[in-house]
């Protein structure tokens, strides 16, 4: 009787297996989201948020309503919400998290407003009294991938600011 550390062509396949695993939930799981975003907050002295299995459930279920087309709509639903669209397979929630993240960078603080195109992602996930967060990312038709992230309590409310000036 042969194992599996006997038989090469099993042990590549099982090698193969884990990889490819591996690489489709690379950056995909709780601890990618929550770690990219208490990265952001920090780095303008906001506390961390938390995993909240709720909140990630309401994600995947409006995640799963665009499977069909991957459109940029907003669930309108009862959490604060960033979602992204990445038009290749490898796009990961952390890529969508990413991009949020890169709007930093059009955030004045001193105005409490945008410079040179949207920043509402951004100041979304760096919003103090969000505190819960869930995120989801699917697979949708053509290769695209549609990733959202829901906050709880929302923020993001005109005439306040997301965050106490560090300085």
């Amino acid at each position: 009787m042969r194992t599996q550390s006997q038989n090469p062509l099993m042990a590549i396949f099982f090698a193969s297996f884990m990889f490819l695993f591996f690489l489709t939930h690379a950056q995909n799981s709780p601890q990618d989201y929550i770690a990219l975003h208490n990265k952001a907050r920090a780095a303008v002295g906001v506390g961390p948020m938390t995993w909240n299995s709720t909140v990630a459930a309401y994600a995947e279920a409006y995640a799963n309503q665009r499977i069909k087309d991957c459109a940029l709509v907003h669930s309108k639903g009862p959490y604060g919400e960033n979602i992204a669209v990445g038009y290749y397979p490898e796009f990961t929630g952390a890529d969508g998290v990413k991009l949020w993240v890169a709007e930093k960078r059009l955030y004045d603080y001193a105005s409490n407003s945008c410079k040179g195109g949207d920043c509402g992602h951004y100041t979304q996930l760096v919003w103090r009294t969000s505190v819960r967060l869930g995120c989801a990312r699917v697979a949708c038709k053509g290769k695209s991938q549609f990733v959202v992230c829901n906050y709880d309590p929302p923020g993001n409310y005109i005439g306040l600011r997301p965050y106490n000036s560090p300085m």
